[in-house]
């Protein structure tokens, strides 16, 4: 099996753990780890993904749509939100597979490819499946595996994502790094701040700042959905770097 349809695969799975998590909660339910949002936003802003992705791999356009160019079929009341969440996801999935992963398409990121936004929708259930969870007050866990190519699928994209790049650049911390240690998988990563923005490769190695927890706490740490202090993590050296970059590159 192919990366593109396994990630394919655990999206269609991550998606339908995401509605059942949704379905019944108050649709006024806040987001705290998405400041302002309700449910029923964070099943819009999910909603509007799928459709969004679906119409650019479908069409294949040379260049950036906006989702808010598309016409969304929003429900009218929050109680047509997780049968809208539904009909969207369908046909995502069906789109990603008859494309497959090698066919060339437009992205944000530096892969061009179908099996990048197979990857990314399939992140994107993971994060904001965590937000609902969380919201409900419930610990939200992701499989070692999932949230290790999780954590390297975020670090290849923080550069290029315009607001988050300038971020870092500004941080002004060029020649430091930061160690990321996953206990319950063989993960590691070095990432370095530089003039330019972001550099990482897989290894072990002393950073400026090092952090240990699980692959899953690690990447929902990364997406700022979990703070360092957290008990769940051990923090060594630099914590205000730490800090700064999370702060940066928190999507």
């Amino acid at each position: 099996m192919s990366d593109h349809e396994r990630h394919c695969a655990a999206a269609e799975a991550e998606i339908a753990r995401f509605a059942e998590v949704t379905q019944h909660a108050d649709p006024a339910a806040p987001v705290p780890t998405c400041p302002g949002w309700t449910i029923t936003d964070l099943i819009r802003h999910h909603g509007t993904t799928h459709r969004w992705i679906t119409h650019i791999v479908r069409t294949r356009p040379k260049e950036r749509v906006w989702s808010r160019d598309l016409d969304l079929g929003l429900p009218a009341d929050d109680a047509g939100y997780p049968g809208w969440l539904a009909a969207g996801a369908g046909p995502l999935l069906t789109t990603l597979r008859e494309a497959g992963g090698d066919t060339p398409v437009w992205t944000f990121g530096p892969d061009q490819h179908v099996r990048f936004w197979s990857r990314r929708v399939l992140y994107e259930a993971v994060v904001h499946r965590a937000d609902a969870e969380l919201a409900l007050g419930r610990t939200p866990y992701i499989d070692p595996e999932t949230a290790a190519d999780g954590i390297e699928e975020f670090l290849a994209n923080i550069p290029v994502i315009p607001w988050v790049a300038e971020q870092l650049r500004t941080l002004g911390r060029t020649g430091e790094t930061l160690h990321l240690h996953a206990t319950d998988h063989d993960g590691e990563w070095m990432i370095a701040l530089g003039p330019d923005g972001v550099t990482w490769e897989h290894g072990h190695g002393k950073g400026t700042v090092a952090v240990r927890g699980t692959a899953s706490d690690l990447l929902l740490l990364t997406y700022g959905r979990l703070r360092p202090g957290d008990e769940r993590f051990a923090v060594f050296g630099d914590q205000e770097l730490l800090s700064g970059w999370l702060a940066a590159a928190a999507c």
